[in-house]
């Protein structure tokens, strides 16, 4: 398909120009991609010219199916192209409970069927139940971690995954676990993650746990976009 042009690529392209990354400069130009390419040649006085120094040089990634906006900037004999793939649409607050209802269905699922996380097998195990008082502390979290740019499951006050459990109201525990991520766009994505992550997958697979929160939080200005949490528990 032809590419079409996109004015804030367009902007992006400038600050390329200016120096920026590719990443600061779609950041700063509002664009949210979820896939990306720059270019940039010099040289190039005529259309003629510029036209065989793309198609002898950057032919691949013209032709990349995902990239189809464009936005340039040219100074001279200086050429600057940002392609990007449409801007991606970030989960809002109206879709919170469907997002985690798709996570927790895909999280029994992996429970209900047994599997191998790195080299432990887990049998099957009964499915985890949503929680209230976990989503609230998962949510918490998020929202800390995509305030701050920060993956950690250490709060910025000093607060471990089992503090913020007891915060949020869930009372007495036998055992506490947190999964979090960040840069994952979609439900499916986030859990593929986890489930191939063997430390993460033990979280999910281990039949301790009878509940779970899960919720997530995007900040578009940062590089990671979206951050979530898991956490686990079983009541005492």
């Amino acid at each position: 398909m032809p590419l079409q042009n996109d004015l804030k690529l367009q902007k992006a392209a400038g600050r390329l120009a200016g120096g920026s990354a590719l990443r600061e400069a779609l950041a700063a130009a509002g664009y949210l991609a979820s896939e990306s390419a720059a270019l940039h040649f010099s040289g190039a006085v005529s259309d003629a010219q510029m036209e065989r120094t793309l198609t002898a040089n950057y032919c691949r990634t013209l032709t990349d199916p995902e990239l189809r906006e464009i936005g340039t900037e040219r100074r001279g004999h200086e050429v600057w192209v940002v392609l990007a793939a449409p801007p991606v649409t970030l989960p809002g607050a109206a879709d919170a409970a469907s997002v985690s209802r798709r996570i927790l269905d895909l999280v029994n699922a992996a429970r209900a069927a047994g599997r191998r996380c790195g080299a432990k097998y887990f049998p099957p195990a009964a499915p985890l139940a949503l929680n209230a008082s976990l989503t609230n502390a998962a949510l918490a979290h998020s929202r800390e971690m995509a305030k701050s740019n920060a993956l950690d499951h250490r709060g910025r006050d000093g607060s471990t995954p089992a503090a913020r459990v007891e915060r949020a109201g869930y009372g007495a525990h036998r055992i506490v676990g947190e999964n979090i991520a960040a840069g994952a766009m979609t439900p499916a994505e986030v859990a593929a993650g986890w489930l191939d992550s063997p430390a993460h997958c033990e979280n999910i697979m281990d039949g301790r746990f009878t509940q779970i929160g899960i919720a997530y939080a995007a900040n578009p200005n940062t590089a990671a976009h979206m951050y979530w949490t898991q956490d686990f528990a079983a009541p005492r």
